[in-house]
């Protein structure tokens, strides 16, 4: 069975994604077996693949780039991140019911 990929944190929402850097354009991915794939086009190198996704990812979600946190996986490709109180998901990710605990099994 397959680790959940997201789950709630009351109104945050925990995320763990794979990051492809360099790719040609920004895009959201839902998983297939896994957590959700995420492409950008900035490269790897001092912190700016981690800038440029904390700017994306706060586009996708309709949040302030303050509100998305790298959790775990500051320096890798596969990341865990929390996004405070979302306004806007991405397919794939149902809404949390609140307030409750991390719905869905826990993300490591």
């Amino acid at each position: 069975m397959t680790e959940p990929w997201y789950g709630w944190d009351g109104a945050d929402l925990i995320v763990r994604v794979r990051v492809q850097p360099r790719a040609s354009g920004d895009e959201w991915l839902e998983p297939v077996d896994g957590p959700a794939r995420v492409r950008i086009t900035a490269p790897p190198v001092d912190g700016k693949a981690n800038a440029h996704l904390r700017k994306f990812l706060a586009s996708l979600f309709d949040v302030a780039q303050s509100q998305v946190m790298v959790l775990a996986g500051e320096t890798g490709r596969d990341k865990r991140l929390r996004i405070i109180a979302p306004r806007r998901l991405p397919p794939g990710i149902q809404p949390a019911d609140p307030p409750g605990p991390v719905q869905g099994g826990k993300i490591r």
